[in-house]
Protein backbone atom coordinates (compact mmCIF):
# COMPACT_ATOMS: atom_id res chain seq x y z
CA UNK A 1 0.00 0.00 0.00
CA UNK A 2 2.55 2.26 0.77
CA UNK A 3 4.40 1.40 -2.46
CA UNK A 4 0.69 2.73 -4.37
CA UNK A 5 1.31 6.25 -2.25
CA UNK A 6 4.31 6.82 -2.70
CA UNK A 7 4.40 6.70 -6.65
CA UNK A 8 0.70 9.15 -6.68
CA UNK A 9 2.49 11.28 -4.36
CA UNK A 10 5.77 11.07 -6.89
CA UNK A 11 3.54 11.97 -10.33
CA UNK A 12 2.29 14.80 -8.31
CA UNK A 13 5.54 16.11 -7.66
CA UNK A 14 6.59 15.67 -10.86
CA UNK A 15 3.78 18.08 -11.94
CA UNK A 16 4.43 20.58 -9.14
CA UNK A 17 8.51 21.14 -10.56
CA UNK A 18 6.76 22.15 -13.80
CA UNK A 19 4.94 25.25 -11.91
CA UNK A 20 8.23 25.61 -9.85
CA UNK A 21 10.06 26.10 -13.37
CA UNK A 22 11.96 22.99 -11.59
CA UNK A 23 12.16 21.18 -15.14
CA UNK A 24 15.98 20.29 -15.46
CA UNK A 25 15.34 18.50 -12.11
CA UNK A 26 12.82 16.20 -13.43
CA UNK A 27 14.12 13.60 -14.34
CA UNK A 28 16.97 12.92 -11.91
CA UNK A 29 14.51 13.70 -9.33
CA UNK A 30 12.14 10.66 -10.56
CA UNK A 31 14.83 8.39 -11.26
CA UNK A 32 15.80 9.17 -7.44
CA UNK A 33 12.37 8.44 -5.93
CA UNK A 34 11.51 5.92 -7.94
CA UNK A 35 14.90 4.07 -6.79
CA UNK A 36 13.80 4.96 -2.86
CA UNK A 37 10.36 3.06 -3.79
CA UNK A 38 11.76 0.45 -4.99
CA UNK A 39 13.74 -0.22 -1.88
CA UNK A 40 10.81 0.05 -0.02
CA UNK A 41 8.71 -2.40 -1.88
CA UNK A 42 11.53 -4.80 -1.68
CA UNK A 43 11.32 -4.54 1.91
CA UNK A 44 7.61 -5.97 2.20
CA UNK A 45 9.45 -8.98 0.54
CA UNK A 46 8.05 -11.93 2.67
CA UNK A 47 5.37 -10.23 4.06
CA UNK A 48 1.74 -10.92 4.03
CA UNK A 49 -1.02 -8.66 4.92
CA UNK A 50 -4.04 -6.57 3.26
CA UNK A 51 -5.40 -2.89 3.64
CA UNK A 52 -8.75 -1.35 3.54
CA UNK A 53 -11.11 -4.45 3.97
CA UNK A 54 -8.96 -6.64 1.59
CA UNK A 55 -9.06 -3.74 -1.40
CA UNK A 56 -4.58 -3.95 -1.71
CA UNK A 57 -3.31 -7.15 -0.97
CA UNK A 58 0.43 -7.09 -0.10
CA UNK A 59 2.48 -10.48 -0.43
CA UNK A 60 5.69 -12.18 -2.42
CA UNK A 61 3.63 -12.10 -5.75
CA UNK A 62 2.48 -8.15 -5.85
CA UNK A 63 6.11 -7.21 -4.21
CA UNK A 64 7.85 -9.29 -7.21
CA UNK A 65 5.77 -8.20 -10.37
CA UNK A 66 6.06 -3.97 -8.30
CA UNK A 67 9.66 -4.06 -8.36
CA UNK A 68 9.80 -5.28 -12.17
CA UNK A 69 6.92 -2.12 -12.77
CA UNK A 70 9.10 -0.29 -10.55
CA UNK A 71 12.56 -1.05 -12.34
CA UNK A 72 11.37 -0.84 -16.16
CA UNK A 73 9.97 2.48 -15.19
CA UNK A 74 13.21 3.58 -14.15
CA UNK A 75 14.02 2.43 -17.69
CA UNK A 76 11.66 4.42 -19.64
CA UNK A 77 11.72 7.69 -17.46
CA UNK A 78 15.73 7.56 -18.39
CA UNK A 79 14.99 7.44 -21.73
CA UNK A 80 12.29 10.17 -21.85
CA UNK A 81 15.25 13.06 -21.48
CA UNK A 82 16.65 12.66 -24.48
CA UNK A 83 13.30 11.67 -26.63
CA UNK A 84 11.15 14.59 -25.19
CA UNK A 85 14.04 16.95 -25.61
CA UNK A 86 12.29 19.02 -28.52
CA UNK A 87 8.67 19.21 -26.54
CA UNK A 88 11.13 20.30 -22.81
CA UNK A 89 7.74 22.05 -21.59
CA UNK A 90 5.52 18.95 -21.39
CA UNK A 91 8.26 16.80 -19.80
CA UNK A 92 6.43 16.99 -16.91
CA UNK A 93 3.02 16.10 -18.68
CA UNK A 94 4.87 12.68 -20.15
CA UNK A 95 6.79 11.58 -17.09
CA UNK A 96 4.16 12.12 -14.78
CA UNK A 97 1.66 10.10 -17.00
CA UNK A 98 4.29 7.44 -16.59
CA UNK A 99 3.98 7.46 -12.80
CA UNK A 100 0.55 7.43 -13.10
CA UNK A 101 0.36 4.48 -15.11
CA UNK A 102 2.36 2.34 -12.80
CA UNK A 103 0.63 3.19 -10.79
CA UNK A 104 -2.24 2.01 -12.15
CA UNK A 105 0.04 -1.23 -12.82
CA UNK A 106 0.91 -1.84 -9.58
CA UNK A 107 -3.05 -1.88 -8.10
CA UNK A 108 -3.56 -4.11 -11.08
CA UNK A 109 -0.91 -6.86 -9.11
CA UNK A 110 -1.31 -5.79 -5.52
CA UNK A 111 -5.43 -5.98 -5.80
CA UNK A 112 -7.54 -8.36 -3.36
CA UNK A 113 -10.95 -6.85 -4.91
CA UNK A 114 -11.94 -7.02 -8.24
CA UNK A 115 -13.24 -3.07 -8.02
CA UNK A 116 -9.73 -1.82 -7.27
CA UNK A 117 -8.35 -4.45 -10.36
CA UNK A 118 -10.58 -2.10 -12.57
CA UNK A 119 -9.61 0.99 -11.58
CA UNK A 120 -5.93 -0.07 -11.72
CA UNK A 121 -6.56 -1.55 -15.37
CA UNK A 122 -8.13 2.02 -16.32
CA UNK A 123 -5.71 3.99 -14.79
CA UNK A 124 -3.28 2.20 -16.92
CA UNK A 125 -5.13 2.34 -20.21
CA UNK A 126 -6.22 5.82 -20.15
CA UNK A 127 -2.24 6.64 -19.73
CA UNK A 128 -1.59 4.42 -22.71
CA UNK A 129 -4.53 6.18 -24.45
CA UNK A 130 -2.97 9.57 -24.21
CA UNK A 131 1.15 8.18 -24.76
CA UNK A 132 -0.47 6.51 -27.97
CA UNK A 133 -1.97 10.05 -29.46
CA UNK A 134 0.53 12.62 -28.48
CA UNK A 135 2.17 13.00 -31.05
CA UNK A 136 -0.65 15.70 -32.55
CA UNK A 137 1.00 16.41 -35.56
CA UNK A 138 1.66 12.79 -36.67
CA UNK A 139 -1.36 11.04 -38.55
CA UNK A 140 -0.22 7.76 -37.62
CA UNK A 141 -0.03 8.92 -33.94
CA UNK A 142 -3.30 9.87 -34.13
CA UNK A 143 -4.83 6.91 -35.77
CA UNK A 144 -2.98 4.91 -33.13
CA UNK A 145 -4.56 6.55 -30.65
CA UNK A 146 -7.67 6.53 -31.61
CA UNK A 147 -7.94 2.89 -32.64
CA UNK A 148 -6.09 1.77 -29.26
CA UNK A 149 -8.82 4.15 -27.79
CA UNK A 150 -11.81 2.32 -29.26
CA UNK A 151 -10.53 -1.06 -28.88
CA UNK A 152 -9.27 -0.61 -25.47
CA UNK A 153 -12.43 0.95 -24.13
CA UNK A 154 -14.42 -2.09 -25.87
CA UNK A 155 -12.60 -4.76 -24.20
CA UNK A 156 -12.74 -2.75 -20.58
CA UNK A 157 -16.60 -2.88 -21.26
CA UNK A 158 -16.36 -6.63 -21.83
CA UNK A 159 -14.43 -6.93 -18.45
CA UNK A 160 -16.73 -4.75 -16.76
CA UNK A 161 -19.43 -6.59 -17.81
CA UNK A 162 -17.59 -10.09 -16.74
CA UNK A 163 -16.91 -8.70 -13.15
CA UNK A 164 -20.75 -7.75 -13.45
CA UNK A 165 -21.88 -11.34 -13.85
CA UNK A 166 -19.18 -12.79 -11.26
CA UNK A 167 -20.46 -10.42 -8.65
CA UNK A 168 -24.13 -11.24 -9.03
CA UNK A 169 -23.39 -15.42 -8.76
CA UNK A 170 -20.97 -14.78 -6.11
CA UNK A 171 -22.56 -11.43 -4.12
CA UNK A 172 -18.80 -9.62 -3.54
CA UNK A 173 -16.27 -8.44 -5.47
CA UNK A 174 -13.66 -10.27 -2.96
CA UNK A 175 -11.30 -12.63 -4.61
CA UNK A 176 -11.02 -14.88 -1.76
CA UNK A 177 -14.97 -15.27 -1.56
CA UNK A 178 -14.83 -15.55 -6.02
CA UNK A 179 -11.79 -18.04 -5.41
CA UNK A 180 -14.61 -20.74 -2.71
CA UNK A 181 -17.21 -19.90 -5.34
CA UNK A 182 -14.90 -20.78 -8.01
CA UNK A 183 -14.39 -24.59 -6.22
CA UNK A 184 -17.89 -24.86 -5.39
CA UNK A 185 -19.83 -27.61 -7.26
CA UNK A 186 -23.32 -25.29 -6.52
CA UNK A 187 -22.07 -22.36 -8.63
CA UNK A 188 -24.19 -21.03 -10.79
CA UNK A 189 -23.67 -20.61 -14.96
CA UNK A 190 -23.32 -17.07 -14.76
CA UNK A 191 -19.79 -17.01 -13.38
CA UNK A 192 -18.53 -18.63 -15.72
CA UNK A 193 -20.02 -16.46 -17.98
CA UNK A 194 -18.60 -13.75 -16.54
CA UNK A 195 -14.86 -15.68 -16.22
CA UNK A 196 -15.09 -16.14 -20.40
CA UNK A 197 -15.67 -12.45 -20.16
CA UNK A 198 -13.13 -11.09 -18.27
CA UNK A 199 -10.51 -13.93 -19.80
CA UNK A 200 -11.70 -12.38 -23.37
CA UNK A 201 -10.91 -8.86 -22.12
CA UNK A 202 -7.40 -10.10 -20.94
CA UNK A 203 -6.39 -12.13 -23.53
CA UNK A 204 -6.88 -8.68 -25.97
CA UNK A 205 -5.25 -6.36 -23.37
CA UNK A 206 -1.87 -8.82 -23.86
CA UNK A 207 -3.11 -9.33 -27.58
CA UNK A 208 -3.09 -12.51 -28.18
CA UNK A 209 -4.68 -14.34 -31.21
CA UNK A 210 -7.61 -13.42 -32.51
CA UNK A 211 -7.58 -9.94 -30.19
CA UNK A 212 -4.23 -8.95 -31.38
CA UNK A 213 -5.18 -6.77 -34.33
CA UNK A 214 -4.95 -3.69 -32.91
CA UNK A 215 -1.32 -4.21 -31.93
CA UNK A 216 0.57 -4.13 -35.17
CA UNK A 217 -1.16 -0.64 -36.09
CA UNK A 218 -0.84 0.97 -32.58
CA UNK A 219 3.18 -0.09 -32.13
CA UNK A 220 3.47 1.12 -35.57
CA UNK A 221 2.05 4.57 -34.96
CA UNK A 222 2.37 5.25 -31.37
CA UNK A 223 5.81 7.57 -30.86
CA UNK A 224 8.63 4.66 -30.53
CA UNK A 225 8.85 5.59 -26.64
CA UNK A 226 5.32 4.75 -25.81
CA UNK A 227 5.66 1.86 -28.17
CA UNK A 228 8.16 -0.01 -25.81
CA UNK A 229 6.32 1.22 -23.08
CA UNK A 230 3.50 -0.81 -24.43
CA UNK A 231 5.61 -3.57 -25.23
CA UNK A 232 7.25 -4.48 -21.99
CA UNK A 233 5.27 -2.84 -18.73
CA UNK A 234 2.05 -2.46 -19.92
CA UNK A 235 2.23 -6.28 -21.87
CA UNK A 236 4.16 -8.51 -18.26
CA UNK A 237 1.44 -5.99 -16.10
CA UNK A 238 -1.34 -7.63 -17.87
CA UNK A 239 -0.34 -10.73 -18.27
CA UNK A 240 0.59 -11.15 -14.19
CA UNK A 241 -2.58 -9.41 -13.86
CA UNK A 242 -4.49 -12.46 -15.79
CA UNK A 243 -2.45 -14.88 -14.16
CA UNK A 244 -3.63 -13.52 -10.67
CA UNK A 245 -6.51 -13.55 -11.84
CA UNK A 246 -6.94 -17.07 -12.92
CA UNK A 247 -5.63 -18.04 -9.60
CA UNK A 248 -8.86 -16.63 -8.37
CA UNK A 249 -11.36 -17.01 -10.87
CA UNK A 250 -10.23 -21.06 -12.01
CA UNK A 251 -9.43 -22.89 -8.85
CA UNK A 252 -10.94 -26.15 -10.70
CA UNK A 253 -10.40 -25.15 -13.65
CA UNK A 254 -12.10 -27.30 -16.39
CA UNK A 255 -10.72 -28.97 -19.48
CA UNK A 256 -12.50 -26.80 -21.55
CA UNK A 257 -10.96 -23.75 -20.30
CA UNK A 258 -7.45 -25.23 -20.64
CA UNK A 259 -8.02 -26.10 -24.09
CA UNK A 260 -8.69 -23.00 -24.64
CA UNK A 261 -5.71 -21.63 -23.51
CA UNK A 262 -3.84 -24.25 -25.53
CA UNK A 263 -5.08 -23.13 -28.77
CA UNK A 264 -4.68 -19.37 -28.04
CA UNK A 265 -1.25 -20.44 -27.12
CA UNK A 266 -0.53 -22.27 -30.76
CA UNK A 267 -2.52 -19.80 -32.76
CA UNK A 268 -0.97 -16.55 -30.97
CA UNK A 269 2.89 -18.42 -31.69
CA UNK A 270 2.37 -19.33 -34.66
CA UNK A 271 0.05 -15.89 -36.23
CA UNK A 272 2.43 -13.65 -33.90
CA UNK A 273 6.17 -15.42 -35.73
CA UNK A 274 4.23 -16.03 -39.48
CA UNK A 275 3.38 -12.07 -40.05
CA UNK A 276 6.36 -11.00 -38.07
CA UNK A 277 8.39 -13.03 -41.64
CA UNK A 278 6.70 -10.15 -43.57
CA UNK A 279 7.70 -7.14 -42.06
CA UNK A 280 9.96 -3.78 -43.02
CA UNK A 281 8.98 -2.15 -40.19
CA UNK A 282 10.84 -2.75 -36.58
CA UNK A 283 8.24 -1.92 -34.25
CA UNK A 284 5.46 -3.73 -36.51
CA UNK A 285 7.65 -6.52 -36.45
CA UNK A 286 8.36 -6.26 -32.40
CA UNK A 287 4.25 -5.97 -32.23
CA UNK A 288 3.87 -9.46 -33.70
CA UNK A 289 7.05 -10.91 -31.94
CA UNK A 290 5.41 -9.69 -28.88
CA UNK A 291 1.81 -11.72 -29.87
CA UNK A 292 4.11 -14.65 -30.22
CA UNK A 293 5.56 -14.29 -26.55
CA UNK A 294 2.85 -13.82 -24.95
CA UNK A 295 1.54 -16.75 -26.70
CA UNK A 296 4.35 -18.35 -24.63
CA UNK A 297 3.22 -16.15 -21.60
CA UNK A 298 -0.01 -17.71 -21.48
CA UNK A 299 1.38 -21.10 -21.16
CA UNK A 300 1.94 -20.47 -17.66
CA UNK A 301 -1.99 -20.64 -16.89
CA UNK A 302 -2.01 -24.48 -17.52
CA UNK A 303 0.19 -24.80 -14.21
CA UNK A 304 -1.27 -22.25 -11.73
CA UNK A 305 0.18 -23.76 -8.76
CA UNK A 306 4.04 -24.17 -10.28
CA UNK A 307 4.37 -21.90 -13.01
CA UNK A 308 4.01 -18.19 -10.99
CA UNK A 309 8.24 -18.50 -10.67
CA UNK A 310 8.28 -19.47 -14.21
CA UNK A 311 5.71 -16.95 -15.44
CA UNK A 312 8.31 -14.24 -13.19
CA UNK A 313 11.53 -15.34 -14.92
CA UNK A 314 9.72 -14.90 -18.45
CA UNK A 315 8.50 -11.24 -18.15
CA UNK A 316 11.85 -10.12 -16.28
CA UNK A 317 13.43 -11.52 -19.35
CA UNK A 318 11.13 -10.32 -22.10
CA UNK A 319 10.97 -6.94 -20.24
CA UNK A 320 14.84 -6.29 -20.38
CA UNK A 321 15.43 -7.60 -23.77
CA UNK A 322 12.68 -5.02 -24.86
CA UNK A 323 13.67 -2.12 -23.09
CA UNK A 324 17.71 -2.84 -24.55
CA UNK A 325 16.15 -3.33 -28.19
CA UNK A 326 13.81 -0.33 -27.61
CA UNK A 327 16.97 2.02 -26.75
CA UNK A 328 18.86 1.20 -29.86
CA UNK A 329 15.89 1.64 -32.11
CA UNK A 330 14.87 5.31 -30.33
CA UNK A 331 19.20 6.14 -31.59
CA UNK A 332 18.72 3.97 -35.10
CA UNK A 333 15.27 5.86 -35.86
CA UNK A 334 15.95 9.41 -34.17
CA UNK A 335 14.93 12.02 -36.45
CA UNK A 336 13.68 9.53 -39.39
CA UNK A 337 10.08 9.30 -40.61
CA UNK A 338 9.74 5.52 -39.84
CA UNK A 339 11.46 2.62 -38.63
CA UNK A 340 12.10 0.36 -41.05
CA UNK A 341 14.48 -2.27 -40.88
CA UNK A 342 16.98 -0.40 -43.60
CA UNK A 343 17.63 2.39 -40.92
CA UNK A 344 19.66 -0.22 -39.33
CA UNK A 345 21.82 -0.57 -42.10
CA UNK A 346 25.71 -0.83 -40.97
CA UNK A 347 24.95 0.09 -37.55
CA UNK A 348 27.86 -2.60 -36.31
CA UNK A 349 30.13 0.11 -37.97
CA UNK A 350 28.59 3.43 -36.95
CA UNK A 351 28.16 2.21 -33.22
CA UNK A 352 29.63 -1.20 -32.46
CA UNK A 353 27.89 -0.91 -28.69
CA UNK A 354 25.00 -0.37 -29.75
CA UNK A 355 24.59 -2.85 -32.44
CA UNK A 356 26.06 -5.58 -29.93
CA UNK A 357 23.11 -4.52 -27.51
CA UNK A 358 20.56 -4.97 -30.02
CA UNK A 359 21.72 -8.53 -31.32
CA UNK A 360 22.21 -9.57 -27.52
CA UNK A 361 18.20 -8.70 -27.16
CA UNK A 362 17.56 -9.93 -30.16
CA UNK A 363 19.01 -13.31 -29.28
CA UNK A 364 17.60 -13.26 -26.27
CA UNK A 365 14.02 -12.85 -27.27
CA UNK A 366 14.97 -15.56 -29.62
CA UNK A 367 15.32 -17.93 -26.98
CA UNK A 368 19.73 -18.48 -27.84
CA UNK A 369 22.22 -19.54 -24.37
CA UNK A 370 23.56 -17.75 -22.32
CA UNK A 371 20.81 -15.34 -22.54
CA UNK A 372 17.99 -15.27 -19.96
CA UNK A 373 15.23 -15.59 -22.59
CA UNK A 374 16.81 -19.22 -23.76
CA UNK A 375 15.74 -20.50 -19.81
CA UNK A 376 12.59 -18.33 -20.12
CA UNK A 377 11.59 -20.45 -22.52
CA UNK A 378 12.91 -23.03 -21.14
CA UNK A 379 11.24 -23.31 -17.63
CA UNK A 380 7.72 -21.78 -19.54
CA UNK A 381 7.85 -25.13 -21.57
CA UNK A 382 8.59 -27.41 -19.03
CA UNK A 383 6.10 -26.17 -16.42
CA UNK A 384 3.36 -26.77 -19.58
CA UNK A 385 5.06 -30.24 -20.00
CA UNK A 386 4.69 -31.21 -16.39
CA UNK A 387 0.87 -30.02 -17.22
CA UNK A 388 0.57 -32.96 -19.24
CA UNK A 389 0.66 -30.67 -22.64
CA UNK A 390 3.06 -32.60 -25.32
CA UNK A 391 2.08 -30.73 -28.43
CA UNK A 392 2.10 -27.10 -26.66
CA UNK A 393 5.77 -28.01 -25.84
CA UNK A 394 6.14 -29.12 -29.20
CA UNK A 395 5.04 -26.06 -30.87
CA UNK A 396 6.26 -23.78 -29.13
CA UNK A 397 9.72 -25.24 -29.99
CA UNK A 398 9.29 -25.24 -33.78
CA UNK A 399 8.00 -21.19 -33.11
CA UNK A 400 11.41 -20.37 -31.30
CA UNK A 401 13.34 -22.13 -34.08
CA UNK A 402 10.89 -19.80 -36.48
CA UNK A 403 11.56 -16.46 -34.76
CA UNK A 404 15.31 -17.33 -35.50
CA UNK A 405 14.76 -15.71 -39.16
CA UNK A 406 13.33 -12.25 -38.37
CA UNK A 407 15.55 -12.03 -35.70
CA UNK A 408 18.49 -12.34 -37.54
CA UNK A 409 17.31 -10.31 -40.38
CA UNK A 410 17.93 -7.15 -38.43
CA UNK A 411 21.48 -8.99 -37.27
CA UNK A 412 22.31 -8.80 -40.41
CA UNK A 413 21.11 -5.44 -41.87
CA UNK A 414 23.58 -4.29 -38.85
CA UNK A 415 26.66 -6.31 -39.79
CA UNK A 416 26.62 -7.03 -43.56
CA UNK A 417 24.99 -4.28 -45.39
CA UNK A 418 26.90 -0.81 -45.59
CA UNK A 419 26.37 2.66 -43.57
CA UNK A 420 23.76 4.74 -45.81
CA UNK A 421 24.50 7.79 -43.16
CA UNK A 422 27.37 8.69 -41.05
CA UNK A 423 27.32 7.71 -37.54
CA UNK A 424 25.88 9.56 -34.68
CA UNK A 425 26.79 10.25 -30.94
CA UNK A 426 24.87 7.84 -28.82
CA UNK A 427 23.57 9.71 -25.68
CA UNK A 428 24.75 9.25 -22.83
CA UNK A 429 21.48 8.08 -21.13
CA UNK A 430 20.81 5.62 -23.72
CA UNK A 431 24.35 3.67 -23.36
CA UNK A 432 23.30 3.47 -19.64
CA UNK A 433 19.62 1.83 -19.91
CA UNK A 434 20.60 -0.30 -22.69
CA UNK A 435 24.28 -1.63 -20.87
CA UNK A 436 22.55 -2.05 -17.44
CA UNK A 437 18.82 -3.94 -19.43
CA UNK A 438 20.94 -6.17 -21.28
CA UNK A 439 23.95 -6.49 -18.69
CA UNK A 440 20.65 -7.57 -16.06
CA UNK A 441 19.29 -9.92 -18.73
CA UNK A 442 22.66 -11.88 -18.72
CA UNK A 443 23.03 -12.13 -15.19
CA UNK A 444 20.04 -13.77 -14.81
CA UNK A 445 21.01 -15.86 -17.58
CA UNK A 446 23.69 -17.17 -15.79
CA UNK A 447 22.13 -17.22 -12.90
CA UNK A 448 18.61 -17.94 -13.21
CA UNK A 449 17.92 -19.40 -9.68
CA UNK A 450 18.32 -15.79 -7.65
CA UNK A 451 14.89 -15.22 -9.18
CA UNK A 452 13.03 -19.02 -9.42
CA UNK A 453 14.19 -19.24 -6.15
CA UNK A 454 11.81 -16.28 -4.84
CA UNK A 455 8.76 -18.46 -5.33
Amino acid sequence: MNTLIAIAVLGVICLLAEIFNLRKAIVPVMIVGLLAILGMTMTDFGVTESHYNNMIVVNNFTVTFSSLFIVLTIFLVTLSHNFYQEQATKISDFISIKLFLLAGAVSMVSFGNLAMFFLGIEVLSIALYILAGSDRLNMKSNEAGMKYFLMGSFASGIILFGIALIYGAVGSFDMEMIYQASNSATTVDWFYIGVSMITVGMLFKIATVPFHFWAPDVYEGAPALTTATMSTLAKVTAMATFFKLNMAMNGNMKFEYELVIVIVSIASMTVGNIMALRQNNIKRMLAFSGISHAGFMVMALLNLENATGSLFYYTVAYGLAGIAAFTVILYACKGKDNEDIENFNGLGKRSPLMAMILTASLLSMAGIPIFSGFFAKFFILNSTLQAGWLILVIAGVINSMIAVYYYFRVISAMYTKEATEEAQKVPFEFYIVAVVAMGLNIAIGLFPSVLMDLF
